[in-house]
């Protein structure tokens, strides 16, 4: 049975394991912070593979940004990594075959494979954490693109209020359905809105409001907070259903920090209400926390 070396490449921290064929982990998981500078980052990466290459038969990479088609560079700028990670040629970090692909299409992988998508050959996987990642299954393949960048949903534009995101243009979905965009809505509703002004957070500067306080001031029932929620939910929703007219797929599953804290029944319900085409389901993610190691062990197996 294949063994796959397994990277995870974050901007803060570094997870690796080695993962046989069928996507189980089969020893223990090491974690590293990501270093600041590329060549120490590199040779991080050279001395895990050298520390695992007798054991293994190739090592699979899953780390933000696009990834170019032949999986063997990141191309797009990631300001989380260290500055020139999108020059690093990955197939020369070993002398066995190497494999890299973007996170969220890793970790769609994973859950169409060993997660909440078992057996359904259209799905899509949207990760709801700092920012918005997504990847997409259709017809039970992964789907890339002419380049290998397709599926960068949370660029997709919504609204039109000219909120600035991470990339620098503006109204991505990104800058409103992420956990930075749930602050940054909470923000904007302290200043504009009445219900700041009873608010448990009254005292705080609006600019100083955080992601956290809105859950806080969910389970407090307060009602600033629920207002803040409410808009964060419609915008995350706006998107489902944007992107469940497109695709058809038979389920959205919802992976990240900020899918425990929304209602798949209630957002299926909604976004099916909306559609015009058949009804899909929303399902929490399975595969856990390393299904971007899983899912770019699986791909790798499948491609060498």
């Amino acid at each position: 049975m294949k063994k796959i070396l397994a990277i995870d490449a974050g901007g803060t921290k570094i997870t690796c394991a080695i993962i046989n064929e069928n996507g189980e982990i089969i020893n223990e998981v090491e974690k590293y912070s990501t270093p600041k500078k590329i060549n120490d980052l590199t040779q991080l990466f050279k001395d895990i593979i050298t520390k695992h290459e007798t054991n293994i038969d190739m090592t699979a990479f899953a780390t933000a940004g696009a990834v170019n088609i032949s999986n063997t560079k990141v191309e797009s700028s990631t300001p989380n990594m260290p500055d020139g990670y999108n020059q690093l040629d990955f197939s020369t970090l070993s002398k066995k075959p190497v494999f890299v692909e973007n996170d969220a299409n890793a970790a769609a992988w994973a859950e169409y494979k060993t997660g909440s998508a078992i057996g359904e050959d259209n799905s899509i996987t949207i990760t709801l954490g700092t920012g918005v990642g997504g990847g997409f299954i259709v017809n039970g393949k992964l789907l890339r693109g002419k380049s290998g960048r397709g599926g960068e949903v949370g660029s997709m534009k919504i609204n039109g209020k000219g909120r600035i995101c991470t990339c620098k243009r503006t109204d991505c979905w990104e800058s409103y359905a992420s956990g930075t965009g749930l602050k940054a809505t909470a923000q904007e509703t302290a200043i504009s809105d009445n219900s700041f002004k009873t608010s448990i957070f009254n005292s705080k500067n609006p600019q100083d409001i955080t992601t956290y306080d809105i859950i806080e001031g969910l389970n407090q029932n307060d009602e600033y907070s629920k207002k803040v929620f409410n808009i964060w939910k419609k915008d995350l929703i706006t998107g489902l259903i944007n992107i469940t007219n497109i695709f058809d797929p038979e389920s959205i599953i919802i992976s990240g920090g900020m899918g425990k804290f929304i209602n798949t029944e209630e957002i299926e319900k909604t976004v099916n209400d909306e559609i015009v085409v058949s009804p899909v389901k929303i399902k929490l993610a399975k595969a856990g926390n390393y299904a971007g190691m899983i899912g770019c062990a699986l791909l790798a197996s499948e491609k060498f």
